[in-house]
């Protein structure tokens, strides 16, 4: 069973920071997997799982700016992966598993927000295939390595963006309806949350506990595909450029809190399936048309979507560990 949505009062909050959370944790000899993990909050979370002794593994699209972004931090190797393809991430997942290395935290931090429209793989709406199938593959590969009785988590970056869109069942990838940037990103990261869910059911027995989580708004370069003007309109930027209202915005080691506290608190080790903001269990959104209110939206917390969701996406992909 799947942990309520419900509060456990964690003593952290919206401003906790990376070094916050783990005081007191000593994940030597663990080692982590951080996507997107060499820029903005998944950078900040490489840098705190690192700090605290982990070694951290980032795959990386641009392997030369993960080098450049790490250089200097211990414990930390890159190896390259696309998560938009899935030869790319296959072979990625058979390089880590012929070192014969267990995976205790797998973070999934990368993502992509509202670009325009490209195809990928088999004609799969961009957003939808790197957010969610990427992450659902790369997770299904290396399942041998998360099954060793160590107790491995799997936390994945989800958005309080999930509540644009759920699952569009009939045409996931706008073949036939036309294109809206915002309810494919609503999509994607409904569909971040609905993994967390069915991986959590799926992977109990192993030992195997699953996340997802809200990290908050960060000013990083998710928003590079949104024109200044769009991002003005909106009222995150001012016509400088800087943030319109900067107490809006976490810093990039309070919005990593939250996948850290998820993946290494002894707080949740026998709970999950859970969508977490601001460093706790969030509860079922009351108004989800509400965007400055907390909590996760029905549809995204659905043990039936999430069950759903996974058979659409092993069909899609052809993987399926289970």
């Amino acid at each position: 069973m799947s942990t309520p949505q419900k509060p456990i009062g964690s003593g952290f909050g919206e401003k906790s920071t990376t070094a916050e959370v783990l005081a007191g944790i000593d994940l030597a000899g663990r080692t982590a997997m951080v996507t997107g993990g060499y820029s903005g909050v998944g950078l900040a979370t490489t840098q705190a799982l690192a700090e605290a002794g982990a070694r951290v593994i980032v795959p990386a699209r641009r392997p030369d700016s993960a080098h450049a972004a790490l250089a200097g931090l211990d414990n930390v190797e890159v190896d390259e992966l696309d998560l938009a393809d899935l030869n790319s991430v296959a072979a990625f997942a058979d390089r880590h598993l012929a070192t014969g290395r267990s995976l205790d935290l797998v973070i999934n931090s990368a993502g992509i927000m509202a670009p325009p429209l490209r195809r990928v793989g088999q004609g799969w709406e961009s957003q939808f295939a790197t957010n969610h199938l990427g992450h659902f593959v790369l997770v299904n590969r290396l399942w041998p390595a998360l099954t060793d009785g160590r107790g491995a988590r799997v936390v994945t970056v989800s958005s309080r963006g999930h509540r644009f869109s759920g699952i569009r069942w009939e045409d996931p990838h706008f073949v036939s309806d036309p294109y809206d940037k915002w309810g494919a990103y609503g999509q994607a990261k409904t569909a971040n949350a609905l993994f967390a869910v069915h991986l959590d059911a799926l992977g109990q027995d192993a030992g195997v506990r699953a996340f997802s989580v809200h990290p908050g708004v960060i000013d990083t370069n998710l928003q590079r595909h949104l024109p200044l003007e769009e991002q003005i309109a909106m009222g995150w930027t001012s016509e400088d450029g800087s943030p319109k209202d900067p107490s809006m915005y976490k810093s990039p080691q309070q919005g990593a809190a939250t996948s850290v506290w998820a993946a290494t608190s002894p707080r949740l080790a026998t709970l999950g399936g859970v969508y977490l903001e601001d460093c706790e269990i969030a509860e079922i959104a009351t108004d989800p048309f509400n965007m400055a209110a907390g909590g996760v939206a029905q549809h995204a917390a659905e043990e039936n979507e999430a069950a759903r969701l996974w058979d659409l996406s092993a069909r899609l992909t052809g993987v399926n560990a289970f």
